[in-house]
């Protein structure tokens, strides 16, 4: 009874870490993701640590690999790979089930340790969402890089006037935040707004207001940090729906990466003329954020055409405005500037494609 329990505990162990260093190695060479590389890193620590609770000798002296009749059980699928990410995907479901082999079967040499191997396995769920997340949004998000955030205007008619001056300037994503209308004013200026960006083929968000999102088939919501969190926004918009996150320290970039988010605000960078902080978190902060986190990431916060070329020096080649461009007296030909330092000086290269 016990050889045949090692010998099960002993191939679910190596599976799980063989399948954790695949993913690990694909978010370190492929992906450059330093965050998910570090969260993988500690569950692959945390796994090799847990084993400890059954003796390698034990493992090892009931190994018999000549013996395994899996060994020669195989089949088409499991040679055909259609690309890098394809190879991270299967890697994380190996690991999955091994640890749930170990959690099962381990509960009978040691609970304590078997507990252990479950939780690290809903980690584990949890990275390969922020895995697919990162992958999916990098595609979804390729030629997104100027963001114009606006407000609903004095009027209707003057609201669709700035929307098409902002469009003929190329803006890639309009976002509509305006705290002051009533929510039939913001549903009128929402509905516009994706008439407008539909026909123009750009992507078109609503600030904080899930509910309008969903009603004008926006393409997503972006949330703040004292908004509903992701976990409950993203029941209401559906799993195709964009997420957007303002983080404002490293920390909350990397809670927002794994709570699901689509892409990150990031600033405030400079002061800015729509909202007030207590603190900034500046370039420094971009450029943190463009080294840990490969999630679609914008600089917000008092980026102009003046200043555009220090945030793109520091890391990250999206941006969000709002009064540079809507406060201008010709819209489009600011748009029109920002975007052309982005697309010039600031190429985003080719991120991974799920299969």
């Amino acid at each position: 009874m016990q050889t045949p329990l090692w010998r099960l505990i002993d191939a679910a162990a190596n599976r799980g870490a063989e399948g954790l260093r695949v993913v690990e190695d694909y978010a370190r060479f492929a992906l450059n993701d330093r965050h998910l590389v570090e969260q993988l890193k500690t569950v692959r620590h945390e796994l090799t640590e847990t084993l400890l609770a059954f003796a390698a000798s034990s493992r090892n002296s009931a190994r018999d690999t000549l013996a395994d009749v899996g060994c020669e059980v195989t089949t088409a699928a499991e040679m055909s790979r259609a690309d890098l990410e394809s190879v991270a995907l299967a890697s994380f479901k190996r690991s999955q089930q091994a640890l749930r082999s170990l959690a099962e079967f381990g509960k009978l040499i040691d609970p304590t340790a078997a507990a252990r191997f479950e939780m690290l396995r809903y980690r584990l769920y949890t990275l390969e969402q922020a895995f697919t997340g990162t992958v999916s949004a990098l595609e979804r998000l390729q030629a997104v890089r100027l963001c114009v955030l606006l407000d609903g205007q004095a009027d209707a008619a003057k609201f669709q006037q700035l929307v098409d001056q902002v469009l003929a300037g190329g803006a890639d994503m309009l976002q509509l935040r305006d705290a002051k209308l009533t929510d039939r004013g913001l549903l009128e200026r929402a509905q516009l707004l994706r008439t407008a960006t539909r026909r123009a083929g750009k992507l078109m968000i609503v600030n904080n207001r899930p509910d309008v999102a969903v009603a004008v088939e926006a393409d997503g919501v972006h949330v703040g940090q004292d908004d509903l969190p992701v976990s409950q926004v993203r029941p209401l918009v559906g799993p195709q729906a964009l997420i957007g996150v303002s983080t404002h320290t490293i920390d909350q970039a990397q809670a927002a990466v794994l709570a699901g988010a689509n892409y990150l605000g990031v600033g405030p960078t400079f002061p800015s003329t729509t909202k007030t902080f207590d603190t900034f978190a500046g370039l420094a902060f971009v450029t943190e954020v463009a080294t840990e986190i490969r999630l679609p990431a914008f600089a917000i916060g008092g980026i102009d055409a003046q200043n555009i070329a220090q945030v793109t020096a520091a890391g990250l080649a999206r941006v969000a405005v709002s009064a540079a461009v809507t406060g201008a007296v010709n819209p489009t030909a600011v748009a029109r500037q920002l975007q052309t330092h982005l697309t010039s000086t600031a190429p985003i290269p080719t991120g991974p494609t799920l299969p």
